[in-house]
């Protein structure tokens, strides 16, 4: 993901106070443990997790990632999620 789809999507999801607390607990939920120890030593998903993730959606891990899909790919864990 690049820098500049990073803040398209998180400018996306402060516009959505609503989407808060899923965006966090979905976000815990895609970083690896121990993400301090490799690169880029950031609290992001892994590569190979957001390469399946745009196969999956897109057909392709070289497609840009599209905010408004990535805010209804949060409505839906709203809807589906029930935490614990």
């Amino acid at each position: 993901m690049t820098t500049g789809a990073a803040l398209r999507v998180a400018a996306a999801v402060a516009r959505r106070p609503r989407l808060w607390p899923t965006a966090v607990r979905q976000w815990r939920r895609t970083t690896p443990t121990g993400w301090w120890k490799h690169r880029p030593f950031l609290p992001v998903p892994s590569g190979p997790y957001l390469r399946f993730r745009l196969v999956t959606q897109y057909g392709s891990a070289d497609h840009r990632i599209e905010p408004a899909d990535v805010m209804n790919y949060l409505a839906w864990c709203r809807r589906h999620d029930h935490p614990a």
